[in-house]
């Protein structure tokens, strides 16, 4: 994919031309990326955030017979810099693994000469897959669907909040451009600087398949829209989005955060994920011209199976304590397990395409979710439900948000861990190894939140308390 489409001709190396280079023990950097002399393998933690390490050419052959050095705890690391205890990581004496770069991954960096970016893979030191690696989360999924004749296409949406400088706030940055009422515009009216129509040039240059953005509903607050692929493609493409948005902005000043809710006085970000099955032939498996809502028996299972698994997937797709602050009435995220044709109030939105274009769009998760693991956890509950045959429920009819037309959904984060765990055919699928670290780690968060005193505590009790 990487060097593949339309964004190939755009993502040639700005710099000197040359011979490609040959210093890699046999390995030539392919043409579009032959001028780099670096290159960044980079890999997504837990949280979805990029790790990684810089890698001269000269070293790249090395790298990829035996791979590159870190320290296991890196996925157990929080986004402060603590260490969890998660199994395998301090109680083993904080041992290795080794990320192998994943060169099908390669793309030129167009915001910085002579660099390439390369997703690796993390292995054990017995060259086992790590089972906290994201990436091989999304592999052991796709290919258990694959055994049953099934092969998702993924098409990610996701939003962001643009911030800036501003010494007068509490956390020391404001909204960018934060007037309000700017939702679906495009310009410089919500984005007096540019920045969007420079980022979505960029992101067309590193080839990730970006299509539009705009401004969305909060103030400072943007879409981008990726094309649909395969799973572990559509995944790395939408990690490599939220990586490329937060450093462009760091190269302008300003802050990009895919955090679900930032404001209080402001909607949250979402991370919408089209899904669809096709069969060993390509054709969509989800369209069914007969049925009068133009909908298959595989995508009527699909349905149900996330819907039967929505509160375990809940962690997945709402993986912060923040994340639960973005829903309700009102938000256009979901509160209630339910889905509806072309209704965005619900969990599951079913787009008016019919057809090819025959897909679900999951409404659930937040831009906080990492992308393997959202995609891994949906594919997951969709094959359950392809698998066990499962029937969903009457379409919504009209605005969701009435408990007593559906069942909640858990309503924080340590509801929604109990859930993933107690669900033995979610966790099955997932694979033991990777939910016992993603549970240990994510229950260390809500510890820690549940112990810090904040803002609004004080400012409620401390004058008349």
């Amino acid at each position: 994919m990487a060097l593949d489409g339309p964004a190939g001709e755009a993502a040639r190396p700005r710099g000197p031309s040359g011979p490609a280079r040959t210093d890699l023990d046999g390995f030539v950097l392919p043409p579009p990326i032959a001028d780099a002399d670096v290159v960044r393998v980079v890999y997504p933690d837990l949280n979805g955030t990029d790790r990684g390490r810089d890698v001269l050419t000269g070293s790249l052959g090395r790298a990829l017979g035996h791979g590159i050095a870190f320290c296991r705890a890196v996925y157990h690391t929080t986004l402060l810099g603590d260490v969890a205890d998660v199994h395998g990581g301090m109680e083993a004496g904080l041992p290795d693994i080794s990320l192998r770069p994943d060169l099908t991954t390669l793309r030129h960096l167009p915001w910085e000469p002579g660099v390439a970016w390369c997703l690796a893979d993390a292995y054990d030191p017995g060259g086992e897959p790590c089972a906290e690696c994201p990436r091989h989360l999304v592999r052991h999924v796709a290919a258990q669907l694959a055994a049953a004749g099934l092969h998702p296409l993924v098409g990610p949406e996701l939003e962001y909040y643009l911030l800036t400088p501003d010494p007068s706030a509490a956390n020391g940055w404001g909204r960018y451009a934060g007037q309000p009422g700017n939702v679906y515009s495009a310009g410089l009216r919500g984005d007096p600087q540019g920045h969007l129509l420079s980022t979505l040039r960029a992101l067309r240059d590193l080839g990730i398949g970006s299509t539009a953005a705009n401004h969305e509903a909060g103030g400072g607050q943007f879409e981008v829209n990726l094309t649909h692929s395969g799973a572990l493609d559509a995944a790395d493409r939408a990690f490599l989005l939220k990586a490329a948005v937060k450093e462009l902005a760091r190269r302008a000043g300003l802050r990009a955060t895919f955090m679900a809710k930032p404001f209080n006085d402001d909607g949250g970000s979402g991370f919408h994920i089209h899904l669809s099955l096709t069969g060993e032939s390509a054709e969509n498996l989800f369209a069914d011209p007969r049925d009068p809502a133009g909908l298959s028996p595989v995508a009527r299972h699909a349905i149900a199976g996330i819907l039967r698994h929505a509160p375990g997937l809940t962690a997945l797709l709402n993986p912060t304590v923040n994340s639960y602050k973005r829903h309700g009435r009102g938000s256009l995220a979901p509160s209630l397990v339910d889905w509806g044709l072309d209704n965005r109030s619900a969990l599951l939105r079913i787009p008016p395409e019919r057809g090819a274009g025959t897909r679900v769009e999951a409404r659930l998760g937040d831009a906080s979710a990492n992308p393997h693991i959202a995609i891994a956890g949906l594919l997951a509950a969709a094959y359950l439900g392809v698998r066990d045959e499962l029937e969903p429920p009457p379409p919504l009819d009209g605005l969701g948000y009435d408990p007593a037309r559906s069942r909640p959904l858990p309503p924080r984060l340590s509801a929604a861990l109990d859930a993933l765990e107690a669900d033995d055919a979610l966790t099955e699928v997932l694979g033991k190894g990777f939910t016992g670290a993603f549970l240990a780690y994510k229950r260390d968060e809500v510890a820690r939140f549940d112990r810090f005193v904040t803002d609004w505590e004080f400012r409620e009790y401390s004058y008349h308390l």
